[in-house]
């Protein structure tokens, strides 16, 4: 029998969305609403965090605050960060129908998962609302976890607070950290996994931390993608990652190994 008791997945660029694109193109729009273009660094750079934190986040960097009181003539206040949100929710609803393509090896990995005993949660940066929209396409392919605990679910306290994966265990019934593994694509995600004491792992093809689709992955020449692979397991690491893995069907065989 498998140490591992459970594996909690995050949603956008882990098992849905290749490359966490839908956040992204919502993000781009509604800033540009205001007068402010972003690049994707800056938009990438906070993923996985509650969406309204992303959009402070991404309001107190310096090139964004300063471009925002050049424009306005003010600093960014709370109902700025509402307001960019608020427009932000309506562009993601506008996209998020097209971004809930299940990624390679989602459904074999879950069905590994099950066949051995091992549950499966998940978290997300997502709301509630949002993530219906996600969970009814994921379900329809064939991709339905045990659990899924979004912000709504913990008093809205989301990552990097390991909340959502202590209300996994809880509704799983899991009690010991050491068992479980988190599977994130964004830096936030470890960083969940790490303050939850489980064993986080960073995927990297598909992911927000590389921030590619699938064409434009496809076609890097191989030292290319050498090096943007490299880039995103450097990054992982850095941020306390315990492992990383090209992609979902390395999951199986590094759970083997772990015992």
């Amino acid at each position: 029998m498998s140490k591992i008791k459970g594996v909690i997945f995050d949603w956008a660029g882990t098992t849905v969305d290749y490359g966490c694109f839908a956040p992204v193109e919502a993000f781009k729009e509604a800033f540009a609403l205001i007068g402010i273009n972003l690049t994707y660094d800056e938009i990438r750079a906070p993923m996985g965090m509650m969406k309204i934190e992303h959009i402070e986040a991404i309001l107190n960097m310096p090139r964004v605050r300063q471009l925002f009181h050049d424009i306005h003539g003010r600093y960014h206040d709370e109902i700025d960060v509402k307001t960019v949100y608020t427009i932000f929710e309506q562009k993601l609803f506008d996209c998020l129908e097209n971004h809930t393509l299940l990624k390679p090896y989602v459904l074999e990995t879950v069905d590994y998962l099950r066949s051995n005993g091992i549950k499966i949660g998940s978290t997300t940066g997502y709301t509630d609302l949002m993530m219906q929209v996600v969970i009814e396409n994921a379900n329809r392919q064939g991709y339905y976890p045990d659990s899924y605990i979004s912000p709504d679910d913990t008093n809205f306290v989301g990552r990097p607070y390991p909340d959502m994966i202590y209300k996994n265990m809880e509704y799983l019934k899991l009690s010991d950290p050491t068992e479980i593994i988190k599977v994130g694509d964004t830096l936030s995600d470890i960083m969940e996994g790490k303050n939850a004491g489980v064993i986080s792992i960073g995927v990297l093809e598909g992911s927000s931390l590389v921030g590619l689709n699938a064409d434009e992955y496809e076609s890097l020449m191989e030292e290319e993608r050498n090096a943007v692979l490299e880039k995103a397991k450097l990054e992982y690491k850095n941020a306390g990652a315990d492992y990383v893995i090209l992609n979902l069907d390395e999951l199986p065989k590094l759970i083997t190994q772990l015992g």
